[in-house]
Order: structure tokens, then sequence, then C-alpha cells
């Protein structure tokens, strides 16, 4: 805990002596219908038993899980309309850091503004499992659309959630490096990201030590979220983690998964977080 204390601390004090954060959130300025009917996505209707088992936080109404994503949510936001952004992409240093509930919770708790839409991307394409926190079985995806020109109109997934749209990941591809870098994958991101203004896109990436796939696919983004766990992710493996991604792509900052060995809770949540 100490050694990832103290690497967090080193990049901190990097950032610090080069940016200087701005005082005030400029504010959006187109307005989002306060209820959106989707009649080209296909919907679907998630239960709650579902989300809670799956530990999403739409299932919840209230308690420390859900105020530490609204401050991840506000600090998040906070950056991108500072700086004039809407692509994200999240990752951790090595496998089951907890990554993917970040992901899914960013994005859950980004759509139930009224500001604003969400497009998650399933991008771990190695292993896309985003579909299976809502329940949802195989299903084509991202794979589909690049190597078997599927419509994206027809992958995206609506479970029922404020303004959340998920892209699923689709069949799992072993040459994911290629893939994301392709030529289809570069134009669908510039799709994605310029279409509408008011909207977030989230990639959930694969782990950044163990593939190319972040590295390769991080200038695509605007910036990166790197989420790290509590008695597993070494100081040495979120150095050399910052390391690889600091000529790439910013980074909004270090979430603390699992604190204490339980849910996220809001104090760590604000004490590692680090902006």
């Amino acid at each position: 805990m100490d050694r990832i204390r103290t690497a967090l601390e080193l990049y901190k004090d990097v950032k610090r002596a080069s940016a200087t954060a701005e005082d005030s959130i400029r504010t959006t300025t187109q307005a989002i219908p306060s209820e959106i009917t989707y009649t080209k996505t296909r919907s679907t209707s998630v239960s709650r038993a579902i989300l809670r088992e799956h530990r999403v936080m739409a299932a919840h109404t209230k308690g420390p899980f859900v105020d530490a994503y609204k401050i991840l949510r506000t600090q998040v936001t906070r950056r991108l309309r500072e700086n004039g952004w809407n692509v994200v992409g999240i990752t951790s240093p090595g496998y089951g850091e907890g990554k993917t509930l970040t992901a899914v919770n960013l994005a859950v708790s980004l759509a139930m503004e009224t500001t604003q839409t969400v497009l998650l991307v399933d991008s771990d394409l190695q292993d896309p499992t985003v579909h299976q926190v809502f329940g949802v079985k195989d299903c084509l995806g991202l794979a589909d659309y690049l190597l078997d020109d599927q419509p994206v109109e027809d992958l995206l997934l609506h479970p029922g959630i404020g303004r959340f749209v998920l892209l699923p990941g689709g069949r799992a591809i072993s040459n994911s490096t290629e893939i994301l870098t392709s030529p289809k994958m570069v134009a669908l991101v510039e799709e994605l990201k310029h279409r509408y203004p008011s909207r977030v896109v989230i990639f959930d990436l694969p782990p950044l030590l163990h593939t190319a796939d972040v590295l390769a696919f991080s200038p695509y983004t605007d910036a990166l979220l790197l989420v790290v766990e509590e008695g597993k992710t070494t100081g040495e493996e979120l150095q050399r983690a910052l390391a690889l991604v600091k000529n790439s792509r910013p980074v909004l900052g270090t979430v603390l998964n699992k604190a204490g060995r339980s849910s996220l809770t809001l104090p760590e949540m604000k004490a590692m977080l680090a902006m």
C-alpha cells in the first residue's frame, strides 16, 4: 500500500510541475432531452438483482459506493470540460484489478447527468466481458463490426439505464492490437467522438502491462484513467504503467480499487484519485 501511495505521489509531483489545474468548470451549452427514446438501438431491461450482483451503481440509490462514483464522475467531468475532451480510455497495470467495474460504473454515473449521453465501448478484444455485467449472453459487438462488417447500429445496446449505451466487444480475437489500430477502427473512433458534441465515449481497454493494445490505441483517446488494486498492484507495476503512457496521453487520475479489502469507499476514492 505504501509503495502504491509513494508511486502516486511521485507521479502527481511531476504533473504539478508541468501543468496547473483551472479553478472553474466550463458549462455545457447543448441541452439534452430529459428522456431519450432509442428507436434504432436495441433496448433491454436489466433486473436490479443482476445489477446488484455485478456491483453496478444504478442498482443502488445511496451509500458510500454510490457517493464514491459520483465523486469520480465530478472529477473526471471537470477535467474533460476544462480541456474540451470527450474520449477516455480506462486501463489497469494487470489483470483483475477492477478496470471493467470502474469503466461500467463511471459510464453509468456520467449517463445519469442530464447534460450528456455516454457510450461505453468494450475494446478489451482478447477478453470482452462488459456485456456479462448486464446479464447479456454472448453477443455480436466491436470485433464483428471490424472483421465482418456488421453495422454498428445493430450492435449497440441500451440496458435501460439513463442516457447510457453499450457497444459490446463481440467475440474474442487474438490479433487485437492490429485490429484496434486498423483504419476502420480509427474512422469509427473519429465518428463516435465528433457525431454528438455532448456525448462522452469511454473505452474499456486491456491491462497495460500485458498487451500492446493500450499503447497502440491510446493516441486515439483524449486521456486515460488508471485503475489499481490495493494489496495486488505493486508500486513497481504502477510506476512501469505510468512510465509507459507518460508520453502518450494524459492520465486523468488513478483509482484505488478494493480499498481496505472491501468495496470502493468514499474516503479511499477521494484520497487515491490523483487528478
